[in-house]
């Protein structure tokens, strides 16, 4: 599993016109599942992102997490994340996990992170989505599950 985490003053999704997701302050990720994923690698995800420490203390240090703060997550599901560029121009999905495979990773991270105390809104799994941020920083991290670092 691959994601993409930003931290956000606000972040939100909207398809076809419509509000499906959006917080306040935390962390907008997008998550791509990749053949191969397991539940050890959406665990992994699942536990350190939240405990990431990407908001600053009273000393201006990044000392302090999502969990910490109270902050909430918007997570987008992003196949794309999961793209091959390594020949020609157009990229090769083939390494993205089928999408009942990926929506079930997706769900189940959601929960994860849910059952952890954390506010969590979504996007729309499948769908086309516009999502709209102010990245605070910027910062912005990508992060790989332990499967994937095998590799």
């Amino acid at each position: 599993m691959r994601a993409v985490i930003q931290r956000v003053t606000e972040a939100s999704v909207t398809v076809d016109g419509s509000l499906v997701g959006s917080i306040d302050r935390g962390l907008l990720v997008y998550l791509g599942v990749q053949k191969g994923d397991t539940e050890v690698d959406l665990a992994y995800l699942a536990k350190k992102i939240p405990r990431m420490r990407l908001f600053t203390d009273d000393d201006g240090k990044m000392n302090l997490s999502v969990s910490d703060l109270g902050y909430s997550m918007l997570v987008v599901s992003q196949f794309t994340l999961c793209a091959d560029l390594r020949k020609g121009n157009r990229p090769s999905f083939d390494p993205a996990a089928e999408p009942a495979v990926a929506r079930q990773m997706y769900e189940l991270f959601v929960e994860k992170v849910r059952s952890q105390g954390l506010e969590v809104a979504t996007g729309e799994f499948g769908a086309s989505m516009r999502v709209a941020y102010t990245n605070e920083g910027p910062i912005t991290l990508v992060l790989d599950s332990l499967g994937n670092l095998k590799q």
